[in-house]
């Protein structure tokens, strides 16, 4: 299998496809709802609440913030995560201007 050669694509197409990348899986789905959901930093009971062990939640946290979505601040021995909202608005018009398309009237297939 050959490489993604993302350089061929715009970097709205490539920013699209790491945003639904991230929402691929249903775990950082269930994150990020649990993030909203207390909307507030949360040190360390996504375990409890995901139901994953450690490594697969810092896994998926890992893919969070890397895309920007999470941000983390260490405090004291654990690292707090909650939404970023500046890149989080960001994300929400890219997709929606994507996702806001219509399909034409036009007959096909």
């Amino acid at each position: 299998m050959g490489l993604a050669k993302t350089e061929m694509f715009t970097d709205e197409q490539n920013e699209i496809s790491l945003f639904a990348k991230v929402f691929g899986h249903p775990a950082r789905v269930a994150i990020l709802q649990h993030l909203f959901k207390l909307d507030s930093c949360i040190c360390g009971d996504l375990v409890n609440e995901i139901g994953l062990a450690q490594p697969t939640i810092s896994q998926h946290l890992k893919e969070l913030k890397q895309l920007g979505l999470i941000k983390g601040n260490v405090e004291g021995t654990s690292v707090c995560y909650c939404i970023d909202k500046t890149n989080w608005l960001h994300m929400k018009k890219i997709m929606i201007q994507f996702l806001d398309q219509d399909i034409s009237n036009k007959e096909c297939c």
